[in-house]
């Protein structure tokens, strides 16, 4: 996909962000549920295993939030992702490492981007015995739900955590 990156490049003005390194950090977003580019740069500074993948050295600035955000919106504008999960799917599959027969997901781990003080009192919860809990009881999730996102529920991993809104 080199042909592809060399287009990218701006040949005026300030020096762009590679898009190699902008796929990449999109990538840790994604990956590490980090919720806006403001937190992901201020990961940035101080977590070397991100610098690693992103391709920065230890004494290379951190790019700026509003660089990083105008140089992301110009590759997803050019469907560079799309171009490079597309590419990813075929060297999978020649690999004969898809399989449609099965997929397992531990769904409590798939965060979502929805802020916990957006969720608000049901107008219509369920009646004791017919919630989502162990023998109908009715959980938390049951009572609430996002007003931003009306998919995400509040899922806990164990008794002692707190609730997160997650899929």
């Amino acid at each position: 996909m080199d042909a592809e990156f060399t287009r990218l490049y701006a040949s005026t003005g300030q020096p762009s962000i590679a898009p190699e390194r902008l796929l990449r950090a999109t990538l840790l977003m994604i990956l590490y549920s980090i919720r806006s580019e403001r937190q992901l740069m201020e990961q940035m500074n101080y977590n070397l295993l991100f610098r690693w993948f992103v391709g920065l050295e230890m004494g290379d600035a951190v790019w700026d939030v509003t660089v990083f955000t105008k140089n992301r919106e110009r590759l997803i504008a050019a469907a560079i992702s799309q171009k490079l999960l597309e590419s990813v799917l075929v060297e999978a599959r020649a690999h004969d490492l898809l399989s449609v027969e099965h997929l397992t997901v531990d769904r409590t781990l798939i965060q979502a981007w929805s802020s916990a003080r957006s969720f608000k009192e049901k107008s219509d919860p369920p009646k004791p015995g017919s919630g989502s809990g162990y023998k109908g009881e009715v959980l938390l999730r049951d009572k609430v739900a996002s007003a931003t996102d009306p998919d995400a529920r509040l899922y806990k991993k164990a008794t002692a955590n707190k609730s997160v809104p997650a899929y």
